[in-house]
């Protein structure tokens, strides 16, 4: 036996179902030019930074070292410093963000500079 669904019901899930295909289509749509832009802006900043030989390894690094790094100052050296003597070494870079006071835009600058070898 076929059950049958009323006519309008029919026709808000078509909508509810076209709406969302909508903006699913149009936040993928954006991904790529924001990447781009975010990109162009990663270039822009990284060429007005004087260029380092050697990335600065977070395990490794003393205070004063790490405050080299743009965005990087005493205190924010220092919880480093202390998140990595309190939980052990850092095994990605990423981790870095773990650190309070270290945000996303922050990472972002310093990401190609640091290493965890």
């Amino acid at each position: 036996m076929r059950q049958s669904f009323p006519r309008a019901r029919v026709d808000q899930l078509s909508l509810a179902i076209a709406v969302s295909l909508a903006l699913f289509a149009v936040s993928c749509a954006r991904l790529p030019r924001r990447a781009t832009e975010a990109t162009g802006r990663q270039l822009s900043s990284a060429a007005n930074e004087k260029p380092t030989s050697a990335r600065v390894n977070l395990n490794l690094a003393a205070i004063a070292e790490l405050e080299k790094l743009p965005g990087i100052g005493p205190v924010l050296a220092e919880r480093i410093v202390a998140h990595r003597q309190q939980y052990g070494p850092f095994r990605r870079v990423e981790h870095l963000m773990m650190v309070r006071g270290f945000s996303d835009n922050k990472f972002r600058t310093v990401r190609d500079l640091v290493t965890v070898e």
